[in-house]
C-alpha cells in the first residue's frame, strides 16, 4: 500500500484487498475508525451491525491487508486489556490494473461504497439536512453536471480537484477553525459509452 496521493490515503491495487474491503462489515469497520479514530472490536460493532467477536475477525483480515493497525499507545487509555485499531489513513483510494480480476473486484468494491453512500447520503437527508441552520443548508446538497472530456482532461480535472481537496484533508482536526464541521464530499466519474 502506498500514501503516495495528495490526500495521504492508501492506494489500493491489490485485488484480494478490494475484495476484502468490499466486505459491508470491512468496510463500515474501515470508515468508523477512519472518522472516529481509534476503537476496540466492541466499540466498532455497533457502527457495523456485527458481535464483537464477528468485527474482531473482520479487523484482523483488514489488518492482513495493511488497511487497519493496532493504535498507538499514546492515542488510546492506558488500558493493556482491551485491543485498540486504527485506520492508517484518513481514506483510502482504488487503482485497479488492466486484469479482469482487479477489474472485477474494483466493481465489487464500488458497488459497496456506492451502496454505502447512497445509506449515508438518505441519513444525512432525513436526519442531519433538518437539523442544519440557514447557512449551512445552504451550502449543502447536489450537484450533477455532464462534460465533454478527453481521458486526459478527465485525469487533470481529477488530480486538480484532488489538489484544492488535499489542502483540507491532510489538515489535522485539531488546527481545523473552531467553526469547522465534518463535510463529506461523494465524487464520482462515470465516463459514458460510446
Amino acid at each position: 500500500m502506498s500514501l503516495t496521493n495528495p490526500f495521504g490515503d492508501v492506494t489500493i491495487t491489490d485485488p484480494q484487498a478490494m475484495r476484502a474491503l468490499a466486505h459491508p462489515v470491512r468496510l463500515a469497520a474501515l470508515t468508523a475508525l477512519q472518522r472516529n479514530g481509534p476503537m476496540t472490536a466492541t466499540q466498532l460493532s455497533a457502527h457495523v451491525g456485527a458481535t464483537p467477536s464477528v468485527t474482531s475477525w473482520h479487523l484482523r483480515h483488514l489488518a492482513t491487508f495493511g488497511l487497519v493497525t493496532d493504535a498507538d499507545p499514546g492515542e488510546v487509555p492506558a488500558d493493556g486489556r482491551q485491543r485498540y485499531w486504527k485506520a492508517v489513513a484518513r481514506g483510502f483510494t482504488v487503482e485497479p490494473s488492466g486484469s479482469e480480476e482487479s477489474q472485477t473486484a474494483r466493481r465489487a468494491l464500488a458497488t459497496q461504497i456506492e451502496q454505502a453512500a447512497r445509506q449515508q447520503a438518505d441519513r444525512w437527508w432525513a436526519e442531519t439536512e433538518p437539523e442544519l441552520d440557514h447557512t449551512w443548508r445552504r451550502l449543502s446538497g447536489t450537484a450533477n453536471t455532464g462534460v465533454r472530456l478527453t481521458a486526459a482532461e478527465l485525469e487533470r480535472l481529477q488530480r486538480d480537484m484532488d489538489e484544492l481537496l488535499a489542502v483540507y484533508t491532510r489538515r489535522a482536526d485539531e488546527d481545523a477553525p473552531a467553526d469547522a464541521r465534518r463535510v463529506r464530499i461523494l465524487r464520482n466519474y462515470l465516463p459514458e459509452a460510446r
